[in-house]
């Protein structure tokens, strides 16, 4: 495997790769980036993971500094995987001197982690931006359990031509049901007992939605009562439209459920896809 770290050398090999599957990471890999990458190297002739914590994307009193970073073992990770390339660019490689230009998505990604985090998404949509111009994939592959990421990717994919088809993959869980997250680390094992309500909260609506409930205040106070804990502190239940991520007022034959809490230092986020696949999406 090659470890690339500028745009030249990923160009550069990039003429000759052939179909191309990529993984944009922020590093601190976990079975939920493997997944993504076991994709990439299955359904393409070559896969590329970058591995880049992006400074963007992180409102000023988040974890940007403490966020963590393996690059050791990720790489050696990757490589195990059967990766073809780990892109690891530093700062001045994604965003050079005077470099000034942002791209703003549009009204999908104004709710939810929009309203909670500002200015995120407008990171996110950057970033991500920058590397599919730089690898110029056929495949990009991304994990339901950002939701709305996955969702404002796919817009602004489609909406500037980027060239590249926008693939949402399952969520990988842990056994107990906790979605997979680089976050995780930060839960003490008292915080991590607790979190797992959030999954179960989720599952629930999920089991009600099966058995034909569709009501959107029924299937949030399912959430809620998992969720109403004092190791818990819920930012939002949505119950939205999975396409344009307006919240339902009224039942409807699909809805994503998804919340934001804290446990501890831990900002967690998870969802359920209800009614629609996620190749629906795409």
């Amino acid at each position: 495997m090659k470890v690339l770290r500028s745009v030249a050398d990923v160009r550069a090999w990039r003429a000759s790769a052939g179909r191309v599957g990529f993984v944009p990471t922020m590093g601190a890999l976990h079975a939920g980036h493997t997944s993504l990458v076991e994709r990439a190297v299955r359904e393409t002739d070559a896969a590329i993971a970058s591995i880049f914590v992006n400074p963007t994307q992180f409102g000023p009193n988040e974890d940007f500094a403490a966020y963590p970073r393996k690059e050791a073992e990720d790489v050696a990770l990757l490589e195990n995987l059967g990766c073809a390339v780990a892109f690891i660019p530093p700062v001045a490689e994604i965003y050079p001197p005077g470099d000034a230009t942002r791209v703003t998505p549009g009204p999908i990604a104004a709710p939810l982690e929009g309203a909670a985090r500002p200015g995120h998404f407008v990171g996110v949509a950057t970033v991500v931006a920058k590397l599919l111009a730089i690898v110029r994939p056929d495949m990009a592959f991304f994990g339901q359990k950002d939701f709305q990421q996955l969702r404002v990717l796919q817009t602004i994919a489609r909406d500037l031509r980027l060239g590249a088809d926008i693939v949402g993959c399952p969520t990988v869980r842990e056994p107990d049901g906790l979605a997979m997250s680089s976050r995780n680390a930060y839960l003490a094992p008292e915080q991590r007992r607790d979190a797992v309500a959030l999954s179960r909260g989720l599952f629930r609506a999920r089991e009600l939605w099966e058995k034909g409930a569709r009501e959107p205040e029924r299937l949030t106070n399912a959430v809620r009562r998992y969720t109403d804990g004092p190791g818990i502190s819920l930012e939002y239940v949505s119950v939205a439209d999975p396409v344009t991520l307006i919240e339902l007022q009224a039942p409807a034959d699909s809805a994503v459920v998804s919340l934001a809490a804290r446990v501890g230092k831990a900002r967690l986020i998870d969802n359920v896809l209800l009614g629609m696949d996620l190749a629906d999406l795409r």
